[in-house]
Formats: structure tokens, sequence, C-alpha cells
């Protein structure tokens, strides 16, 4: 059998693993994007106690691998009593991860917004929460669009370390088949050939919001 019949033959196993990996990398994001807004809520509070565990938080997130992350919550916690299935300790891992680069992402947004709005809203009665939920955070949020489907981007291809603890998606999924057919260049590119599909779409899509959602110019 040819290297491009192959590739074929093998197609719906591999679409089969892409579903599970959007699945993954959506899940992923929307727990994510909440703790990653909790974070960042948390890094501007007045609060230090809040602020020093969301600097914590993200400075070890952030300054430890992924892979080691996903075994240290898969293969570490069971020695302290916590087991998770792969799927579960996959999306948490993963979630966790992402959540800590969306949350400097939101806190840079929320920083950035002038300080006048803050003042206008409490001129007007508002709380602070309020002030948050209702002025500040969803200027933010829609500042913060262009890192938020980078991240989802980055998430599609990071999915593919989930393999490692024994997860179907995209990767494992060719995986599965090389070890029968033993021909893992058609494979590895089909499979290459996917993730540039999901990411090009996703580019696109990103693009696509951020003219929605931009702030009209000044003529």
């Amino acid at each position: 059998m040819n290297p491009f019949e192959l590739a074929a033959q093998s197609l719906p196993v591999l679409l089969q693993g892409t579903v599970l990996t959007i699945k993954f990398a959506l899940m992923s994001m929307v727990f994510g994007l909440a703790i990653g807004i909790i974070v960042a809520v948390m890094g501007i509070g007045k609060v230090r106690v809040f602020r020093a565990i969301a600097r914590a938080y993200v400075s070890i997130m952030r300054g430890t691998p992924l892979l080691v992350q996903i075994f240290v919550i898969y293969y570490g916690l069971p020695g302290v009593g916590i087991s998770l299935e792969p799927t579960a300790a996959g999306v948490l891992t993963l979630s966790l991860n992402v959540g800590a680069y969306l949350s400097e992402s939101m806190r840079g947004a929320l920083e950035g917004m002038p300080r006048g709005q803050w003042l206008a809203a409490y001129s007007l009665g508002l709380s602070y929460w309020q002030t948050l939920r209702y002025i500040i955070g969803p200027q933010a949020l829609r500042i913060a669009v262009p890192s938020l489907g980078n991240s989802l981007i980055s998430l599609i291809k990071d999915t593919s370390l989930v393999s490692v603890i024994t997860v179907t998606e995209l990767l494992r999924s060719a995986q599965e088949v090389i070890a029968s057919t033993y021909q893992p260049l058609p494979l590895y590119l089909a499979c290459a050939a996917i993730y540039w599909v999901l990411s090009t779409g996703l580019s696109a899509l990103q693009r696509r919001i951020e003219k929605r959602l931009a702030l009209p110019s000044r003529t």
C-alpha cells in the first residue's frame, strides 16, 4: 500500500481523534478562561494575599513545561490519594496551564482601561464589583480577544501532549495506526496537516471576530 492510500484509509480514525482534540481544546479553553478571569481579578485586587497567590500560580504554570504538569497531575497526584482518569487529568492540566496565560492577557486588558471609567462608574453609585462586571470587564474581554484566540490555537496543538497518558486524541490515533502499519511518515504528515487545517481555520475565525468587535475608528 502506498503512503497516499494508507493516509486515505486511516482518515476516519484520524478524524475521530480530531473530534476528541477539538472537544479537549474547547473544554480546556472554557475552564481556562474561567480560571484566567478569576486569577486576573485576584491579580489586580487590593487584597495582598490574593495578589501573591495569583502571581505564584502564574509563575509556576508558566515556568514549568506542560508535559511535566501532565505527569504531575496524572502520575503524581495518586501518591497523595487523588486519582484522575486520563481525560479528566488532561482537561484539568490544559485548563490550569492555559488559565495562567489567559489571566495575564486579561490582567493586562483590565489594567489598560482608563482610570476615568472607574471614576465615572463610582460617581454613578456603582460599587467596585459592579463596575468590574458591567463596565470594565466587558471592554477588557473585547480588547483581549486577539490573545484569547492565540491561546486557543496554541491549545489545539498542546492537546497532542495528552497522548502520553493514553488519551486517544489526534496524535494518539495516528500512533495506534502506525503501530499496525509500520509506516510513520504518511500518518504523521496527515496528522500535521490536520493540525494545520485546524489552526488556519481558527486564525481565520479569529480575524473575523476581531473585525466584528473592533472599535469604530474616528474620522
